[in-house]
């Protein structure tokens, strides 16, 4: 696929993309994926850990103008389906952790940060950074729950028929884009979605199930005595039941 560039290693597929957009008028859809990240991102200015020619790393640029500035989330919610319809031809339990992580059972699989570029009240455009682990069967780093596809099949995967897959799935729902769609489908596969479970927020824990996801990405929780709670990315935390 034309659109689809190769670098042996990066800082960040996410930093060169932007750089190159800088420079360079890019046509939508164009990815850059890599064997290996020096300082690759994740969300909360996190770092990804990923070990070299082991798992998937790539970025790409979109143009959503159709998209609203206060449902800016649609794009994450349909990065984060085409995801799972990939992952969900290698095995079952995968979920997606609100707002964004790619879970297989309690533990995180993958990773998408969305940074947008803003022109008035529209969006300019998205880059997509996506982390997956495939390959890799130790993890180093202080992250608390990781794990890969091969961890959870069993055997070695080629990367680039999941990279295809997990594009072929992005433009396929973004060119036939129904924010309704996604949106409900993105409430299906949510982590924890059924029944009470242990949230955090600040100093606080307490029980809650979730009640629903709004289109500028917020979370709305009842909580076991039935009060209605609401919360933004990073003011809140699932804690281990």
């Amino acid at each position: 696929m034309k659109n689809i560039h190769f670098v042996k290693q990066t800082p960040s597929t996410n930093i060169l993309l932007w750089e190159m957009i800088r420079e360079n008028d890019l046509p939508e859809g164009f990815l850059i994926y890599t064997d290996f990240q020096i300082v690759g991102k994740g969300q909360k200015g996190n770092s990804w850990e990923s070990e070299y020619r082991k798992n998937l790393l790539f970025s790409m640029v979109l143009y959503p103008q159709q998209v609203k500035l206060n449902e800016q989330f649609l794009i994450s919610q349909l990065v984060s389906v085409a995801m799972k319809m990939t992952l969900d031809k290698y095995t079952d339990d995968i979920t997606i952790k609100w707002p964004n992580d790619i879970y297989w059972k309690d533990k995180k699989l993958g990773g998408i940060l969305i940074e947008n570029s803003l022109q008035g009240s529209k969006i300019k455009f998205s880059v997509v950074g996506i982390g997956l682990n495939v390959n890799q069967t130790e993890f180093m780093s202080d992250a608390p729950n990781p794990v890969s596809l091969r961890h959870i099949i069993g055997k070695q995967l080629a990367r680039k028929p999941l990279l295809k897959s997990i594009l072929k799935n992005i433009v396929d729902l973004y060119n036939n884009l129904n924010a309704n769609t996604i949106q409900i489908e993105y409430t299906k596969m949510l982590y924890r979605k059924d029944g009470f479970h242990l949230f955090g927020a600040g100093n606080e824990i307490f029980q809650a199930r979730i009640f629903a996801v709004y289109p500028d990405g917020k979370l709305e929780l009842e909580t076991a005595n039935g009060e209605y709670r609401s919360f933004y990315f990073k003011e809140l935390s699932f804690v281990e039941d």
